[in-house]
């Protein structure tokens, strides 16, 4: 839904990757920056309508088995920006808000999406 964090699992990944403007971020349940992530994607979800922003809870047994086979994550928080499937950037540690917006307009802001700002 538009304006809020959705929540990936297995299921609707490939979906959310598929979107014109998409992130995913990845975190685990015992991790403090990931923790104060939650806001941080809380907000710019509500501002930032058109583009999809997702949350993987990696540590829930059973949930996101695929995505492990996918990706190696070194570290969490991990954020993926997709483009219609396409993986545009990786980002390892928590995004403060200001720096997120500055990389949805360099990576959505092409003649790809023009929709999204």
């Amino acid at each position: 839904m538009a304006g809020t964090v959705i929540s990936v699992s297995d299921e609707n990944y490939e979906e959310v990757k598929r979107a014109p403007a998409a992130i995913v971020a990845y975190g685990i349940g015992s991790c403090q920056p990931c923790a104060e992530y939650d806001p941080i994607l809380e907000s710019v979800a509500a501002k930032h309508t058109r583009i999809q922003i997702g949350k993987a809870k990696m540590h829930v047994p059973g949930r996101c088995r695929g995505i492990k086979k996918q990706h190696t994550f070194e570290t969490y928080p991990t954020t993926h920006f997709f483009s219609k499937g396409e993986l545009l950037l990786t980002r390892e540690g928590k995004i403060e808000e200001a720096e997120l917006t500055a990389l949805f307009r360099q990576h959505f802001s092409d003649s790809r999406l023009p929709q999204v700002f």
